[in-house]
């Protein structure tokens, strides 16, 4: 890979990292660059990897997801490079980022994981985060792999329901007119 191209597939990163306020996930970051035919999907994982280890952007791993997020680092170098990404690479970053900002958020805001605690015994951790604030968190026990992974999967379509749901069963008649209107 050429020098010049590698820094700008980092430079390109930095950028898509830095106008995000949410983690992104490996495969975010790695569809977008390569479905602009900007590189390939070994030279975006070399890449994540180079950003990791200089420390320009910060790693968080689960079982299901890589997410990354800009270093102030990352900010300082990007701010010190910004002129080497054309203005038409940043126009794309900055169109697929409008239209896919709420997908992209709500991809990484409701976190499923799950992990073995004995055999036959798997624990699923269950969150959803917003603007960096854990609003509900669930640990369940199930008896399988494939229940951990059923529970996971349907954590992404139900999650709303669910909390909705806790919140009414706790506070019940409690909660103010404005808030069961929601």
């Amino acid at each position: 890979m050429q020098p010049e191209a590698l820094m700008l597939y980092k430079l390109i990163i930095l950028y898509m990292l830095s106008r995000v306020d949410f983690p992104m996930t490996n495969s975010q970051l790695s569809d977008f660059i390569t479905a602009k035919e900007y590189t390939n999907y070994f030279n975006v994982q070399q890449v994540l990897s180079d950003l990791v280890e200089d420390q320009y952007i910060s790693l968080q791993e689960t079982k299901n997801n890589s997410l990354y997020r800009i270093t102030e680092s990352g900010k300082e170098t990007l701010s010190l490079f910004y002129q080497s990404i054309s203005r038409n690479i940043r126009d794309d970053i900055d169109m697929f980022l409008t239209e896919q900002k709420y997908s992209l958020r709500e991809e990484v805001s409701n976190i499923a994981d799950y992990y073995e605690v004995r055999m036959n015994e798997y624990v699923c951790e269950l969150k959803v985060i917003e603007r960096d604030t854990t609003v509900i968190e669930i640990r369940i026990v199930v008896p399988s792999e494939e229940n951990a992974k059923t529970v996971c999967s349907r954590w992404r379509q139900k999650n709303a329901d669910i909390y909705a749901y806790v919140i009414n069963a706790l506070l019940g008649d409690d909660l103010p007119a404005e808030s069961k209107e929601q």
